[in-house]
């Protein structure tokens, strides 16, 4: 390979971090000075070029949080048909992703013995971790209309697939449960991160705290949590600065 102006790896960087977002150009880079630092090594490269890769920024809690409104999330469940055994789980799914702020992933392995209902909670496990949440009482209700008619299955898990064979359902069945929703409501687009974070943005307007909610997320840290103070424009607005006079 010889000669490689740094130049040249500097544009090659810039040119793709137009075509990909932050987290894939921080990979980008990272391999690319690995294998230049290798090709120096090697004797390949006349110059060590690391140094012509251009650091990539990307701040924690920059953006925004976008979850959908209570409206939106009214017009979910309202579209849920619970007369039937598929209406009510689809109901009680999109309850515990909307109240309790549970992943896709936590939906979907939850099983009968994480419901207690003697103590009112229920036991959340995801990322190597374990959780007991208290069970609200309409979310409780939503679990118990559904467990009534959700037959038996060859499986512990909660939530069963209603076709052959009656397994439980997957990650990608609880999307697919909050995606077919949107659609009937015409809330689109819409996910279980949404959902999620609809949970968080409803808990912080009724006066939760940061350290509450990160608390029911499950976030390790409570600088995970610290992106929805932005959406709490009533604590923000007694410190936002008044606009000049004047100015544009």
């Amino acid at each position: 390979m010889g000669h490689l102006p740094a130049a040249a790896v500097t544009d090659f960087v810039l040119r793709e971090s137009r075509r990909y977002g932050t987290g894939t150009t921080k990979h980008t880079v990272s391999i690319l000075r690995s294998f230049l630092r290798y090709l120096h090594v090697a004797g390949e490269m006349e110059a060590d070029r690391t140094g012509a890769v251009p650091p990539v920024a990307g701040w924690r809690v920059v953006g925004v949080p976008t979850g959908a409104t209570a409206e939106d999330v009214g017009q979910l469940v309202r579209g849920c048909n619970r007369r039937t055994a598929i209406g009510r789980r689809d109901y009680a799914v999109l309850l515990l992703l909307s109240r309790l702020g549970l992943r896709a992933i936590e939906a979907a392995t939850l099983t009968l013995d994480d419901l207690r209902w003697a103590a009112g909670e229920i036991v959340i496990r995801g990322k190597g971790s374990e959780s007991r949440l208290p069970l609200p009482h309409d979310v409780g209700q939503a679990l118990v209309a559904y467990v009534r008619v959700r037959g038996h299955a060859p499986t512990r898990r909660l939530f069963l697939r209603t076709r052959a064979p009656h397994g439980g359902l997957s990650v990608g069945g609880i999307q697919a449960i909050v995606t077919q929703a949107g659609r009937r409501a015409r809330v689109v687009p819409i996910g279980p991160r949404r959902l999620r974070q609809a949970a968080a943005t409803t808990m912080l307007r009724k006066g939760a705290s940061l350290a509450q909610i990160a608390q029911v997320l499950r976030h390790r840290s409570v600088n995970t949590t610290a992106i929805y103070a932005k959406v709490d424009t009533a604590r923000l607005r007694p410190i936002a600065r008044p606009w000049p006079v004047g100015a544009p």
